[in-house]
């Protein structure tokens, strides 16, 4: 019997309307638009508003027209699983909440938290229920809206941030594409470094957690940095090594869009030039979970299948990978 991969057979992204650029930061926060792009190379990004918008109001567009594309209904799919560190409510699961909204009335989901690695972290698990035999169709979302816990005085973190998201739909081959290998690494003594402080279990939501504004984004940026720099590029260069690819092998790398400089460091060290490196972190800033299948959304009418793609990221946790696919369709 031949061996079952995943492959992505379809994708879609959504971000919202409202553009917020590094001029209107300018306004609200003592920054410059050269001081974010040379530190970051973002030129703006994306923002949710309207009264009672939650992460899943940007995946339920994103997976329908996912669907669309794939000329399938809702109620074909078996599990819709939802990456996110702003889901709508702590219970119930956003995933619940998009499989309603989109009539999926025959999966079942659940969500993922892994900060910026989560659409990696998804993609593997979807992977081996695929793998399994188990399920035929599985919908990968990596949403965020990063906009609902930023502080926008805090000029380290509001710059970085934006709202987005998108889908994968995942589905069994025999053919040698799909998902071939991932290397997947966690890290809890990074927490202090990159999170939220109250919210959770350990600090409840409190007048004084609010008074001390603790339920926003906090992050040491220098230290993140230097273990997003460092992580991310060696294990690019280790699933590389370990799947015997040289940097003309590699068609593409499609990086967590954090920061420009980290990118670049981490292209460097596969040796893969810029002109196959996907990037839209200008248009968007960092999504964290949405990142990834946003930049597969934007590239996806200049990916051939049997291009080698390496999926990297970094985020907070701390929380790092890469996966290895190989594309399954042509552009259509």
């Amino acid at each position: 019997m031949s061996q079952l991969h995943a492959a992505i057979t379809a994708v879609n992204g959504y971000v919202p309307d409202e553009v917020v650029t590094n001029f209107d930061l300018e306004k609200i926060v003592d920054t410059t638009d050269e001081w974010i792009r040379s530190r970051t190379g973002i030129i703006e990004r994306r923002k949710l508003t309207g009264e009672g918008k939650g992460s899943s109001d940007m995946a339920v567009p994103a997976v329908e027209g996912l669907l669309e594309k794939r000329g399938i209904s809702a109620k074909e799919i078996d599990l819709l699983i939802c990456a996110s560190v702003t889901p709508d409510y702590v219970f119930p699961a956003t995933s619940n909440v998009i499989c309603d909204k989109i009539g999926a009335t025959n999966a079942w989901g659940y969500d993922l938290s892994a900060a910026c690695s989560g659409f990696l972290f998804g993609l593997e698990t979807g992977r081996r229920f695929i793998e399994s035999g188990q399920y035929k169709k599985v919908v990968v979302v990596g949403v965020d809206k990063m906009s609902a816990i930023l502080n926008y005085e805090d000029r380290n973190t509001c710059i970085i941030f934006g709202d987005g998201g998108g889908a994968v739909l995942l589905e069994p081959t025999t053919e040698e594409v799909g998902i071939m290998d991932s290397i997947l690494k966690v890290d809890g003594s990074g927490r202090e470094f990159l999170h939220q402080k109250a919210g959770g279990s350990v600090l409840p939501p409190s007048h004084e957690t609010i008074d001390q504004r603790l339920h926003y984004v906090y992050q040491e940026g220098k230290t993140v940095f230097k273990f997003a720099v460092t992580n991310m590029a060696e294990v690019s260069y280790d699933i590389m090594q370990r799947n015997n690819l040289s940097s003309d092998d590699v068609d593409w790398l499609v990086p967590h869009q954090a920061n420009k400089r980290i990118i670049d460091a981490t292209a460097n060290r596969m040796g893969v030039p810029s002109e196959r490196v996907m990037l839209n972190i200008q248009r968007y800033g960092n999504t964290t979970s949405g990142t990834l299948p946003l930049c597969l959304w934007d590239y996806e009418n200049q990916l051939k299948k049997g291009d080698n793609l390496i999926l990297a990221a970094f985020g907070g946790g701390f929380t790092w990978g890469a996966i290895y696919i190989k594309w399954a369709y042509d552009p259509k």
